[in-house]
């Protein structure tokens, strides 16, 4: 998988730098939030990159994932994505292990309420198909409330606030509250901007972060990220370090 996916994303990029006219990508990646928009409909886009996290206490532990999603909306208003982690290394007290990620479902409904602003509504699953000493022991199951609009000249947000139930036998409270706000900038033609605070809620256990990242549009079938985040408590990764990519595949339908 380590090799594979290199591979293969350059195959892509090959593929889109032939650019047939066709619709501009719509990247959900690298943000924790997601835009109410779905990508244009029929056509299937692949999003990938790598992450590496240090633990909350800067020490020796770390964990370092290539997550996917591939993405395929059926019309304006609704949509499907599959995605996951491809592969993962984690690594703490001395010990390393590593494998394939668990896998998440996720289905998307649009309510447009103008050209500039939207809601949109995610019911997640996602699939323990990670060891557990690498992922989540259990299937998990997410509802994401969007809201999305542009305003001012090259400026938009997305807002998210989510509840995520866990099975009751893995953790102690079964719910867990997640948010997130984005603000991005159009900077020029090809580049954009974004920064962004997140943050989950589980009884006791807060995490809370900010990101900041740069895209650039290489053309309308591939846009390219990078960035990093920094915790903002003790019990979110201190620093994340990200880059990746969008990518239309081609048309379905």
């Amino acid at each position: 998988m380590k090799n594979a996916l290199p591979i293969a994303l350059l195959a892509c990029v090959a593929c889109a730098r032939a650019d047939d006219g066709g619709p501009a990508v719509v990247p959900y990646r690298p943000s924790v939030s997601t835009p109410a928009e779905l990508s244009a409909p029929g056509y299937l886009e692949l999003e990938a990159g790598g992450l590496r996290a240090t633990g909350p206490d800067g020490g020796d532990t770390s964990r370092t994932t290539l997550p996917y999603t591939l993405k395929l909306a059926f019309t304006p208003d609704w949509g499907i994505r599959v995605g996951g982690d491809g592969w993962v290394r984690q690594r703490a007290f001395g010990q390393s292990d590593s494998g394939v990620g668990d896998t998440a479902v996720v289905l998307k409904r649009r309510f447009a309420v103008s050209d500039a602003t939207a809601w949109g509504l995610e019911l997640g699953e996602t699939f323990p198909t990670a060891k557990s000493s690498i992922g989540i022991g259990h299937a998990q199951t997410t509802i994401n409330g969007i809201f999305s609009s542009d305003f001012a000249p090259a400026w938009h947000t997305d807002v998210n606030l989510n509840a995520t139930h866990f099975d009751s036998s893995s953790q102690p409270v079964p719910w867990q509250v997640g948010w997130a706000a984005a603000f991005s900038r159009t900077l020029t033609d090809d580049w954009g901007a974004v920064g962004e605070f997140s943050g989950t809620h589980q009884s006791t256990t807060d995490t809370a972060q900010f990101l900041a990242a740069a895209s650039w549009n290489q053309s309308p079938a591939v846009v390219f990220d990078f960035g990093f985040a920094r915790g903002l408590n003790g019990q979110t990764p201190r620093w994340q370090v990200f880059a990746g990519m969008t990518v239309r595949l081609g048309k379905v339908f």
